[in-house]
């Protein structure tokens, strides 16, 4: 008799127990409600580095005549980037010297045998000189320096170099617009919020202030950094 008394004891006990486990971790498996929102985050920034190739040449039958012209021209270019407070600024000469007659392809009929192309790279963080000096290049063309174009990115390219300085900041502003988000929808969804689930932090990008069609960033020196946080925010309640 006692032993029937203690197996059922046991087993009501091990009912009650099974019971407990079975609610919680049906409870544990119930889907979790969760809200994603996006938080955005701008800053208007100034380009400070300016880089600016000039690109010339000329052309002739005579190579030795061909390269005293180009020579002729560098001296001019530098001149004219010393007149704009850039002189120090050149960080690099190449030179390229092209023999039509050696060339394999073509009529074999030109003008010119020979071409010699020369480029002088500007780096300088001063951008007001270099935008300013990049206006003023039809003195260049007046005193009869032959400059080559590149295609719709000629002129200099604008640069933020910054980027890593205000990265903290932006990614606070991304979140706590994020958060802001989140909690206003818990409040109209009558829950609390929770915590933060999952973090996505996104590209920061460079744009261009001003985003004319057509507009390149690198064209312009006041340019916006953004930055888009999406995060996944518990709901409680």
């Amino acid at each position: 008799m006692q032993q029937r008394l203690l197996a059922a004891s046991i087993l009501a006990v091990g009912l009650v127990l099974g019971g407990w486990f079975v609610g919680h971790g049906f409870a544990a498996r119930a889907p979790q409600r969760i809200v994603t929102v996006k938080g955005l985050a701008e800053r208007n920034v100034r380009a400070d580095l300016a880089v600016w190739p000039l690109r010339f040449a000329e052309a002739g039958n005579n190579l030795a005549a061909v390269q005293a012209r180009v020579q002729r021209d560098s001296g001019s270019v530098r001149a004219f980037l010393a007149l704009h407070g850039l002189g120090e600024a050149v960080a690099q000469h190449s030179l390229q010297v092209t023999d039509r007659a050696a060339q394999q392809w073509g009529s074999q009929q030109y003008k010119d045998r020979y071409i010699v192309s020369a480029t002088l790279l500007v780096r300088s963080h001063d951008v007001s000189a270099v935008a300013t000096a990049a206006q003023a290049t039809g003195q260049l063309v007046g005193q009869g320096v032959a400059l080559q174009s590149q295609g719709p990115e000629d002129g200099p390219s604008y640069l933020f170099t910054g980027v890593n300085a205000i990265k903290p900041q932006l990614l606070t502003a991304a979140i706590e617009a994020a958060r802001s988000a989140a909690a206003q929808f818990a409040h109209d969804s009558g829950s609390r919020l929770g915590p933060i689930v999952r973090a996505n932090q996104g590209l920061i990008e460079i744009l261009p202030r001003d985003p004319a069609p057509g507009a390149r960033q690198q064209q312009q020196i006041d340019k916006t950094v953004r930055v888009v946080a999406t995060l996944d925010y518990a709901l409680r309640g």
